[in-house]
């Protein structure tokens, strides 16, 4: 009966603040190996291929801006690059067939990240695999069924 008195009255000891902080990531300079996957999304099917450079995206030989007017695209496309602090290191060389804007950008994501996985496996794939970078997206257009006006919407119930 004592031990549990003596456990009571003694009060527990917490802190607030989180473990201490680690030191930023020492900057180390990218590889020069070039790398290559394929990414796909939806109806999208995007082959890329990243070379040691300034930076340059270059789709289906028209200019990265040119192909990507919308901003979003542009952004979710510089994502991997983003994560690893990687701006600017290696020069992308895309040819994208199929599907819309927004799944042809979905594509070329997961191939550049595919690619920096494969030019330094060690140092890329933690980040990119925490960021969801690695992981295709499978949501695909659901088909049409019999009866019905799209995949799920009926025709309007008419009760006479």
């Amino acid at each position: 009966m004592a031990r549990i008195a003596d456990s009571i009255d003694t009060p527990a000891t917490f802190s607030t603040s989180s473990a201490p902080e680690t030191a930023p990531a020492v900057e180390r300079p990218p590889l020069t190996v070039p790398g290559a996957a394929v990414g796909r999304r939806k109806q999208a099917i995007a082959r890329v291929r990243l070379v040691p450079g300034s930076g340059t995206i270059t789709v289906n030989g028209r200019t990265f801006e040119d192909y990507f007017p919308n901003k979003l695209h542009q952004q979710l496309i510089n994502d991997p690059f983003t994560i690893l602090q990687l701006s600017g290191a290696y020069d992308v060389i895309a040819k994208i067939s199929g599907g819309g804007p927004s799944g042809q950008a979905g594509a070329l994501r997961l191939g550049i990240a595919r690619s920096l996985n494969q030019i330094d496996e060690e140092n890329n794939r933690p980040g990119l695999k925490k960021a969801g970078f690695l992981s295709r997206d499978a949501r695909v257009k659901e088909r049409k069924k019999a009866g019905l006006k799209k995949a799920r919407k009926a025709p309007q119930f008419s009760k006479r």
